[in-house]
């Protein structure tokens, strides 16, 4: 589908290149049509994108995996006030977790509860290495087939050049 054939379709003799469209037609209506043809086109790129999008999120969303991830806190807790740095610190983890898992349900470990808190409730850590487990619910009466418990990656002496990992677990 291209531009010359919806003009071909309404009826348009074009000559001359767009000399002639505008002999025939005038402007106006030229620019109408193009701009008609270019929502067309976005629209049906759009519902493409969003099919081929969903079709992957809903597959990988089944999977029980394990990653890990370096988060960012600072950036993440910047502007907030002294006194709630730690806990907002873990409403970030929560939100990051959700949104790169996709499960409601997040589980944090006390072990990442005590690494972030070890320096007060003011000086949470700039960076956190993080495991994040997509897991299955064993509780049949939970609403969400799957949760993700996030944990601390202990031993870490320098964040440069980490990246995320994949990591088999036996279960």
């Amino acid at each position: 589908l291209s531009f010359w054939s919806v003009l071909d379709a309404v009826g348009a003799r074009y000559c001359s290149g767009w000399r002639g469209i505008y002999a025939e037609f005038g402007k106006q209506w030229y620019q109408r049509r193009v701009r008609e043809f270019q929502t067309f086109q976005h629209y049906f790129k759009r519902i493409n994108l969003s099919r081929e999008m969903s079709e992957k999120k809903r597959s990988a969303m089944n999977q029980v995996v394990t990653r890990e991830y370096t988060l960012h806190l600072h950036k993440r807790i910047h502007g907030s006030g002294f006194k709630r740095r730690a806990p907002r610190a873990f409403k970030e983890i929560k939100k990051f977790a959700q949104k790169t898992m996709g499960t409601p349900d997040v589980r944090i470990d006390t072990r990442l509860n005590k690494h972030v808190w070890h320096k007060g409730v003011k000086h949470v850590p700039f960076r956190v290495r993080v495991r994040l487990a997509r897991k299955r619910n064993e509780d049949e009466d939970s609403v969400n087939k799957l949760y993700t418990l996030v944990t601390v990656v202990e031993g870490i002496e320098s964040f440069k050049g980490l990246q995320t990992q994949n990591i088999d677990v036996d279960e």
